[in-house]
């Protein structure tokens, strides 16, 4: 399965300032994989240890944080011999079991940066380990999310299509847009959670698909069980399930009230915390005026609460697989929460600050994103169909003037008067595309 994360882990192996690396996401998003294909293909040697299924490995961190000591431990560990620090991996999964292992980091980017180290797992509970102190500024950062729609088509075998995609050949393209249209479709339904990908090449059964994404949200609350405290474990639960409802409305602004009747901000703000640090939701607040940086201008009060896979949420959501698939339900009934889900998901995959959202003081008029590319806030309207009428669109243009707007819809690719209409299949394209139309050089 490729990924695309995969390049940015050979620069990381390459950088001569490099850091040992947290690769942070959800769990089932493919950390642990990638991180053993990448050690498998791009190191003469691989330590690992799971520190959640190995009390012998966490005992190793439980000493004092010296490198040299730490390394000649993971080596008797391994049966592999000393550890050549010049051609070995060194992969730390579940590294939240052991408080203790995140502060060595520090100490292998201070005293011995020649060994390679990359560290993942869930991040839902580090917080809770009083005492521990957290390596800032001495490690690197990767986020890990569910496969990108790109991604999806390489994997169900059309790698050639989705590379004509990410190169902007929009007329070369043409004629498989509806092919593309019918592949959007069932990665609304599968989504991006590798299990359930593989599951669908193995089987093409979509209710064996939909066992699989129920069987990972199942796994997502026990985890909060697990990590949370009593105390807070409903308010997570509610807020988790409460996503879909929201997210179907025609106003999908966050209503802490429909959580729970007389629930507020302070009741619900520690749930909404955790489930954004686990990587599980993604929380777009709006913008009252769309000047960068955005997050100046952010209302944190008012946001859109979004799940981390379009899949899951048909999922959470209980909609069914089949007659998604076989009818048009998936383009009527549910495209609104679906489409803003599918192009909130790829926006996140991008390398651009995180995305904001507009509307009016009145109500009326409402931007579905804005987002900040080299500087520039860019509005998109999301439609489902090929239905481009957008009047939110309008009074946006007509009252901040943006260089570019993109409408994005099932619509093909038409640039005119400064307004892009990208094809929700191109989502990912979004950058290159308005730099391209912006005049900055890239053709």
């Amino acid at each position: 399965m490729d990924r695309t994360a995969m390049a940015e882990l050979i620069a990381w192996q390459a950088h001569p300032r490099r850091k040992p690396l947290i690769m942070r996401g959800a769990r089932q998003v493919g950390k642990t994989w990638l991180l053993q294909e990448f050690g498998k293909n791009h190191y003469s040697r691989v330590v690992y240890l799971n520190l959640e299924a190995s009390a012998v490995a966490r005992a190793i961190f439980e000493g004092d944080p010296d490198p040299a000591r730490i390394v000649d431990q993971l080596a008797l560990l391994d049966h592999g011999g000393a550890i050549d620090p010049t051609n070995t991996l060194i992969v730390i999964d579940e590294i939240q079991e052991a408080p203790r292992a995140l502060t060595a980091l520090k100490y292998f980017c201070e005293n011995a940066p020649e060994y390679h180290i990359a560290c993942a797992g869930s991040l839902l509970g580090v917080g809770m380990h009083e005492g521990t102190s957290f390596p800032v500024g001495k490690v690197d950062f990767l986020d890990l999310h569910p496969l990108s729609f790109a991604e999806f088509v390489t994997a169900l075998g059309r790698g050639p299509l989705a590379h004509a995609i990410g190169g902007r050949d929009f007329a070369l393209i043409a004629p498989f847009h509806h092919e593309l249209i019918d592949l959007l479709r069932w990665y609304y339904v599968i989504g991006g959670m590798p299990t359930a990908v593989v599951t669908w090449i193995d089987t093409h059964d979509a209710i064996s698909v939909r066992t699989v994404q129920q069987q990972l949200l199942d796994a997502y609350q026990r985890d909060f069980s697990k990590h949370a405290p009593a105390a807070e474990v409903p308010r997570l639960n509610a807020v988790f399930h409460g996503i879909a409802p929201q997210l179907a409305k025609e106003n999908r602004k966050f209503i802490y009230g429909q959580i729970r009747d007389g629930a507020r901000a302070k009741d619900l703000e520690l749930a909404l915390l955790w489930l954004s640090d686990a990587g599980l939701v993604h929380q777009v607040s709006r913008v009252t005026t769309p000047r960068v940086p955005l997050a100046a201008y952010a209302d944190q009060r008012a946001f859109k609460l979004f799940l981390l896979d379009v899949g899951l949420l048909g999922a959470l959501s209980e909609l069914d697989a089949t007659s998604l698939i076989e009818g048009n339900a998936l383009f009527t009934e549910f495209k609104g929460s679906l489409t803003e889900q599918h192009v909130l998901q790829q926006l996140m995959t991008l390398s651009i600050p995180t995305p904001h959202y507009w509307s009016n003081d009145g109500g009326t008029a409402e931007m579905d994103f804005v987002v900040q590319i080299d500087g520039t806030p860019v509005p998109i309207e999301v439609k489902a169909e090929t239905n481009l009428r957008a009047k939110s669109l309008k009074v946006y243009r007509d009252k901040f003037s943006p260089a570019v707007a993109v409408r994005t819809s099932l619509a093909p690719y038409e640039q005119q008067d400064g307004l892009i209409n990208l094809p929700l299949y191109a989502v990912h394209t979004l950058p290159d595309v308005v730099r391209q139309a912006a005049g900055l050089g890239i053709s």
